[in-house]
C-alpha cells in the first residue's frame, strides 16, 4: 500500500515524498487508518516494523490545517536516545507542515531544562519525552495540559520494566480524559494488558510480524573498538576492487571524518548528510548512482527511499540505536533479487545494541575476525558484555530510583547527531 492512499494532507505527503517514503509497512497498513478515526489502538510491534511513522503520520495529518492551538500531542519514550530519535523523525515528516515539536529528556544540564520550559510555556504542538523529565516539568506547574488530545506510549514494555509505570500513571492522570491513547509494545504480557485496561477506551489490537533482512545479504560482524574503526575501512577497501560501497555512519560529525580520512587517501567518495545543501547531495548521489563515485559515507538520511541498483556493500561504522535503521540500512544491498554484503563495526559501548538487533531478527550475525594489527581489538567479547549490560538494565528500574525526578534513562549520556 503506498502512502498516497490515505488521502493525507498535500503538507505531509511533501515531507513523505522528500524523505523517500513511498510504501507503507505491515504495521502501518493496519493502524494508521484506526488512527485518524480517532481510535485507540493497542499494536504489538517490534523495532524494525516501522511502528514510529505509524503513529507519527495519522497524528500530524490531523494537525495539519487544524485550528488548535497549545500542547496536542505527548509521546513518551523510556529512554532519551529514543525520544532523540522519533524527534529527528518527527522533524522530517512534519518540515512541509506547521507543527512544532522538542524532545524533553534529562542529562543537559540546567540551560536545556530552561530551553525546555520555554518551549513548554510557549505551547509546541508536539512533546517527546523521558517519563521522569517530563514529570519534573509537570510538577513545577506551568505546563498547560488541558489541550491534549492525544497521548503515545511507545516500548511501553521496556518502560514498565525499567519502573516507570508510577510516573506514567503520575502524568495520565493529569490529562484530559477525552483524548486518543495508543500503546505500541514489543510483547504483550499480562501486565502490559492490565496496564493498558487502566489507559485506554474499546482499543482496536494490531500484532504485527517481526520483519527480517533479505536472505541473499551475507551478514558479519567485526567487534572493534573506535580506535580501529578507520583503520578497518581502509583494510577493507584495499581489496575492494570496484565494487560499489555504501558506508553509513550515526552522526555527521562521524559522516566527515571518514570522507576527509579517505578523500586524502585519494579514494574518489562522495558524502551525503543533512548540512549539505540540496545541490551537494544530488550531485553526491548522481555521481554514486552513474558509478563515478564508488564510495559514498551517509547519514541515516540515505538508509530509506534511495533506488540504487548494484550496491556490493553496506558498511554500519557504528551500530543503529534501532533495529529498524539497520534493517533499512542493509537493505540498500541485495535489491533486486542480487546479492550484497553487509558490514557491521561494534564496539564494546554498542554490544547491547547489537544483541537487540540480533534478537529482532532471531538471528546470531557471524562474527568476522580483524586483521592483524588493528588497534582497535576489544578487551571483551560482545558476548560477554551484552550479558553484563542487559543484568544491569533488567535491574535499574527496579526501586532503585523510585521517587526521583530523574530516571537512570534520562540521565545517560548521548551523543546528539
Amino acid at each position: 500500500m503506498k502512502f498516497t492512499e490515505f488521502d493525507f494532507t498535500p503538507a505531509l505527503l511533501e515531507g513523505l515524498d522528500a524523505m523517500g517514503f513511498e510504501e507503507a509497512t505491515p504495521v502501518q497498513e493496519q493502524t494508521i487508518p484506526i488512527i485518524l478515526k480517532g481510535q485507540d489502538v493497542l499494536a504489538v510491534a517490534q523495532t524494525g516494523t516501522g511502528k514510529t511513522a505509524a503513529f507519527l503520520l495519522p497524528i500530524l495529518n490531523n494537525l495539519d490545517g487544524s485550528d488548535e492551538e497549545g500542547l496536542t500531542t505527548i509521546i513518551i519514550e523510556p529512554t532519551r536516545e529514543l525520544a532523540i530519535q522519533v524527534d529527528q523523525q518527527l522533524e522530517g515528516f512534519s518540515y512541509f507542515t506547521p507543527a512544532s515539536s522538542i524532545a524533553i529528556y534529562g542529562g543537559r544540564g540546567g540551560q536545556a531544562m530552561e530551553q525546555e520550559k520555554r518551549a513548554l510555556k510557549r505551547g509546541a504542538s508536539i512533546i517527546v519525552a523521558t517519563p521522569g523529565r517530563l514529570k519534573s516539568h509537570l510538577d513545577l506547574g506551568y505546563v498547560n495540559l488541558k489541550t491534549v488530545k492525544h497521548l503515545i506510549l511507545d516500548e511501553a514494555d521496556r518502560m514498565l520494566d525499567m519502573g516507570f509505570a508510577p510516573d506514567i500513571m503520575h502524568i495520565v492522570n493529569k490529562l484530559p480524559r477525552d483524548r486518543q491513547t495508543l500503546l505500541f509494545s514489543a510483547t504483550m504480557p499480562p501486565l502490559i494488558r492490565k496496564f493498558a485496561r487502566q489507559l485506554l477506551r474499546d482499543p482496536k489490537e494490531v500484532n504485527i510480524a517481526i520483519s527480517k533482512p533479505a536472505e541473499k545479504i551475507l551478514q558479519a560482524v567485526y567487534e572493534v573498538n573506535d580506535a580501529g574503526k578507520i583503520p578497518l575501512i581502509e583494510h577493507l577497501l584495499t581489496n575492494a576492487g570496484e565494487k560499489r560501497i555504501l558506508i553509513f555512519a550515526s552522526t555527521k560529525k562521524g559522516v566527515r571524518e571518514i570522507y576527509q580520512t579517505l578523500y586524502q587517501k585519494k579514494y574518489k567518495i562522495g558524502a551525503i548528510h543533512s548540512d549539505l545543501d540540496q545541490k551537494a547531495r544530488e550531485e553526491a548521489l548522481l555521481a554514486f548512482k552513474n558509478g563515478s563515485v564508488k564510495i559514498v559515507v551517509a547519514t541515516d538520511v540515505l538508509s530509506r527511499g534511495i533506488d540504487i541498483s548494484g550496491i556490493d556493500v553496506v558498511i554500519n561504522y557504528d551500530v543503529p540505536n534501532d533495529g529498524e535503521d539497520y534493517i533499512h540500512r542493509i537493505g540498500r544491498t541485495a535489491r533486486a533479487d542480487a546479492s550484497g554484503v553487509a558490514l557491521t563495526f561494534v564496539s564494546e559501548d554498542e554490544c547491547y545494541r547489537m544483541h537487540r538487533i540480533e534478537a529482532l531478527m532471531e538471528m546470531q550475525v557471524m562474527r568476522a575476525p580483524l586483521p592483524p594489527g588493528n588497534p582497535g581489538v576489544p578487551s571483551m567479547p560482545c558476548s560477554e558484555r551484552a550479558k553484563k549490560k542487559r543484568y544491569s538494565r533488567s535491574n535499574s528500574g527496579r526501586g532503585r530510583h523510585k521517587g526521583r525526578g530523574q530516571k537512570r534513562s534520562d540521565r545517560r549520556p548521548k551523543r546528539r547527531s
